[in-house]
């Protein structure tokens, strides 16, 4: 039976270059696995200024995402309730309301909101705030953050604002793409302005539409000085 020996030196070079390849494709699946979103839960501790006087409680806040369209779907949820109230509130009477407040490559708040409280809540007993829910369409494109903001308690014809006085991290980062439009919650939040840019008033937009314009003229200029030469060496 014949036997195929390699020449000296191409198994080594063979190792290598399989070595390579392995760990091309490795790195391959680490970038196409990487999560384009990191959520955590972060401490927010809520300073309160109420009807009554001053009040404080820390609550666990968590910011989820759902992708739907060119926007996001965020929900903010508060693990602990957060001031409280001198009289029971009946079901109904509290209304929860907060801001998000992006940072990164986008800036700006996004409103969220809830529902009122379905059933009644205990005087004197921490108020347990319903998950909150708002849209952000992003208008920059790279890594944003979603750090928790102010909340506000409406209930009885009061007012309760409540701010986080611990400097809180974000409890979401998304990798987004910005698509121009505006974010927030039914189309009225801020979804963060993009320094240095002219407003954009569509594809046809006038900043690039004048750009266009004049390059098509120096084109054109530029043409006939070439056809006015060529002319001149030929006569």
């Amino acid at each position: 039976m014949a036997r195929f020996c390699e020449p000296h030196g191409s198994r080594p070079r063979r190792t290598a270059a399989l070595a390579a390849a392995v760990a091309m494709t490795a790195g391959s699946a680490v970038l196409l696995t990487a999560p384009a979103a990191h959520a955590e839960v972060v401490d927010v501790n809520y300073q309160c200024k109420t009807p009554i006087g001053n009040k404080g409680a820390v609550s666990p806040i968590d910011i989820k995402s759902t992708p739907s369209g060119g926007a996001y779907k965020l929900v903010m949820s508060f693990q602990k309730g957060v001031s409280s109230s001198p009289v029971e509130l009946g079901k109904g009477a509290m209304k929860p309301s907060a801001l998000i407040k992006l940072g990164g490559a986008d800036g700006g708040t996004v409103p969220v909101a809830g529902p009122p409280n379905d059933k009644a809540i205990p005087a004197n007993t921490p108020i347990k705030i319903s998950d909150l829910s708002g849209t952000y369409t992003p208008k920059a494109s790279g890594k944003v953050t979603f750090t928790a903001s102010t909340l506000t308690i409406k209930a009885l014809g009061t007012t309760t604002t409540c701010t986080p006085s611990n400097n809180p991290g974000p409890s979401l980062t998304l990798d987004v793409k910005g698509s121009g439009g505006s974010g927030g919650s039914g189309g009225s939040a801020a979804g963060g302005s993009s320094g240095g840019q002219l407003p954009q008033t569509g594809p046809a937009d006038s900043a690039i539409a004048l750009g266009t314009l004049g390059g098509t003229v120096l084109l054109a200029g530029a043409a006939g000085g070439l056809w006015l030469t060529r002319r001149s060496r030929h006569t």
